[in-house]
């Protein structure tokens, strides 16, 4: 192990596990109420930390903190020094690789290869693709009449609430933190009970960046207590989420109190459509990885992965070799590819599914069990026989469950991918050029992968619809999320 790991240990592990407090003003400090609650290793069940737990008073002096730096400092401050303190930002944060990688592992029980190979640079190319835009917010001239000038410009929306979920929580986090500065919003984040480490930690490496005291505040406690407080303050002026469709509408009913602006982005139940004449080889490979990537912890995850008829067998059978060889262990140790999901009560929901796909009538091809005395790992499960009206079918699980569905035709097949509530995303293996982007075209997911699935990129926009979400994140639709435009009329007869 190196030595960023046996620091992380030392702070955060059973034998050394220290007090975590909030980030108010600039200031590492205890909740008002003095409550606390503990942080467990996924993989281990072992308390890593004591973290300090968030509520509505905490809430009250985040948004006081964050409205004084956006009416003062952050606000008034030159666009491109903005973009210069996050990118000092990201570089403090490639200086303490190391340490936020394994604190991340630690924390959510992802496997560190994963979090070294995608969430981390994620995190950063997100930073540094957004310090970029801070000095490139524009707006446009319009011509109207030639008696006026009359021009357009977008300004911060003011105070936003970021809530991230436990899924991705260093990415996710960055997703909305970095957006949001550069257009000169400020911002409370929540970060998931769950996984609240990483995000104090960069919380704090933002301050020596030079991030002015109160523009970025964490309160860390359960989203039905600091969440909702957070949702239903009257100063607060955005929320941005990222969790359930039930949740979601929550947000939406409490954002309505004072017309928050809202973005969501909530579940998925996505397809992976493959034809007969695909590449099977790299069809059922990407399949794989497309479901138990993060052990199915995923909004677009392909968890229905529709075969048609004639190659049905075939696909199946190397769904579930895939699925048999994935080595499940220690999320430290770089050779493992299925960590723990993320907690108990998450795995007895995964695990309750699996029972109900039995009694529906699929078969269990593989995996579906616990794994192991201690920690929450479960072998990946491979249902074949699925019909599409199965709740295994319908329903988001949101683990490491994949139902695999026959499918006659390209009707067929597009009627059963757009046949749940859900669209974020969805895949199609084909070599016929022509089908395949009938297909894009006519699939409702907000992002569609032909001959390949799951890469996404902070310059593509993201999002879905319906129980998927409203709006979308990434490219310019951030910095749309992010500011309002104003309109300018400038009288050239004076």
């Amino acid at each position: 192990m190196s030595i960023a790991y046996d620091y992380a240990r030392e702070a955060f592990g059973r034998s050394a596990a220290r007090d975590e407090q909030l980030l108010i003003d600039g200031a590492r400090v205890p909740a008002i109420s003095g409550r606390t609650f503990k942080s467990l290793n996924p993989a281990t069940e072992e308390v890593i930390a004591t973290i300090a737990e968030g509520g509505a008073a905490d809430v009250d002096r985040a948004v006081a903190a964050a409205r004084r730096a956006f009416e003062g400092p952050w606000r008034t401050m030159r666009a491109a020094e903005r973009g210069h303190i996050l990118l000092k930002w990201a570089e403090l944060l490639k200086q303490h690789a190391d340490e936020i990688i394994e604190l991340e592992s630690l924390d959510a029980g992802k496997p560190i290869a994963a979090v070294l190979r995608q969430d981390f640079p994620a995190a950063i190319d997100t930073l540094t693709y957004y310090a970029g835009w801070a000095d490139k917010i524009g707006g446009d001239v319009v011509s109207t009449r030639d008696d006026a000038l009359t021009y357009t410009v977008r300004e911060p929306v003011g105070v936003v609430a970021a809530i991230v979920p436990w899924n991705f929580p260093l990415m996710i986090g960055m997703w909305k933190l970095a957006p949001a500065l550069a257009c000169g919003c400020t911002i409370v984040m929540k970060p998931a009970e769950l996984t609240s480490l990483s995000a104090l930690r960069i919380g704090e490496l933002a301050l020596e960046a030079g991030l002015p005291r109160g523009v970025l505040n964490i309160v860390t406690g359960p989203g039905r207590i600091a969440g909702e407080a957070l949702v239903n303050h009257p100063d607060v002026d955005k929320v941005t989420f990222t969790g359930s469709p039930g949740v979601g509408r929550g947000i939406m009913r409490g954002a309505a109190g004072n017309f928050k602006r809202v973005s969501l982005e909530l579940g998925g139940k996505s397809a992976n459509v493959i034809f007969e004449d695909a590449n099977l080889d790299a069809a059922a490979k990407a399949a794989a990885a497309g479901i138990f990537f993060n052990a199915g912890q995923v909004c677009s995850a392909g968890s229905r992965v529709l075969v048609q008829e004639s190659v049905y067998d075939e696909v199946v059978e190397r769904l579930a070799a895939r699925a048999s060889a994935l080595r499940i262990g220690d999320p430290q140790d770089r050779a493992t590819t299925l960590g723990p999901v993320i907690s108990e009560k998450q795995m007895k929901t995964i695990l309750d599914y699996v029972d109900i796909g039995k009694q529906e009538g699929a078969l269990l091809v593989t995996g579906g069990e616990h794994v192991g005395d201690r920690g929450y790992f479960i072998s990946p499960a491979v249902f074949a026989n699925v019909k599409h009206e199965m709740r295994i079918s319908q329903e988001e699980i949101f683990g490491p469950v994949v139902s695999v569905i026959k499918f006659k035709d390209e009707a067929d097949a597009l009627r059963i991918a757009n046949g749940t509530a859900y669209s974020l995303a969805a895949g199609v293996w084909s070599g016929d050029m022509g089908r395949v982007q009938r297909f894009a075209k006519r699939a409702r997911a907000g992002t569609v992968w032909i001959n390949t699935y799951g890469y996404t990129d902070v310059r593509l926009p993201w999002g879905g619809e319906r129980d998927s979400g409203l709006g979308r994140e990434h490219g310019t639709a951030a910095i749309d999320n992010f500011t309002e435009p104003k309109a300018v009329w400038m009288n050239l007869n004076v």
